[in-house]
């Protein structure tokens, strides 16, 4: 009589692999999330850092600043191309950065603009922003905001 020996697994064996499989994924998934976070945040200070721009070329052309982050005032003027979003806007619902023209009456003679980092208050960027309290606002502007973190915010 020949011994019929079972080649393969057993089931203990597999359901190990798949338990060590679903940690390592996990693993994984969870550093991806924190990393497109970072790109996300990233991204925000780009932004923002390129609507200063324009709001100083502006400035140089107007001696005032824009009451408003619009397509009005910056694009059609080719300060710059489009009005950055929030990385987080859908094509529907655009998420705009928090802006306000600061100054008396008419007069916009600074501005306040920011952004809230995902990456909480401990992100490297807020040791450099403007951390600013919210100022007198220009006519028609949007309420000022108080830029503490974890909102990244520049003033000029």
């Amino acid at each position: 009589m020949t011994k019929n020996k079972q080649k393969g697994f057993t089931l203990i064996e597999l359901l190990v692999v798949i338990a060590i499989i679903g940690v390592l994924s996990s693993v994984v998934l969870a550093s991806l999330n924190t990393a497109r976070q970072k790109s996300r945040d990233a991204r925000r200070i780009a932004d923002l850092k390129q609507i200063q721009l324009a709001l100083e070329l502006f400035y140089d052309a107007s001696r005032s600043y824009p009451t408003a982050l619009n397509t009005a005032n910056l694009v059609t003027l080719g300060y710059i191309s489009t009005v950055p979003t929030d990385p987080l806007s859908t094509t529907g619902t655009p998420i705009p950065y928090q802006y306000a023209a600061l100054g008396a009456g008419t007069t916009c003679s600074s501005y306040h603009i920011g952004a809230t980092l995902e990456g909480g208050t401990s992100h490297s960027a807020l040791t450099s922003d403007a951390d600013a309290a919210a100022g007198a606002i220009c006519d028609t502007s949007a309420a000022d905001f108080a830029g503490t973190d974890p909102i990244y915010d520049l003033k000029p």
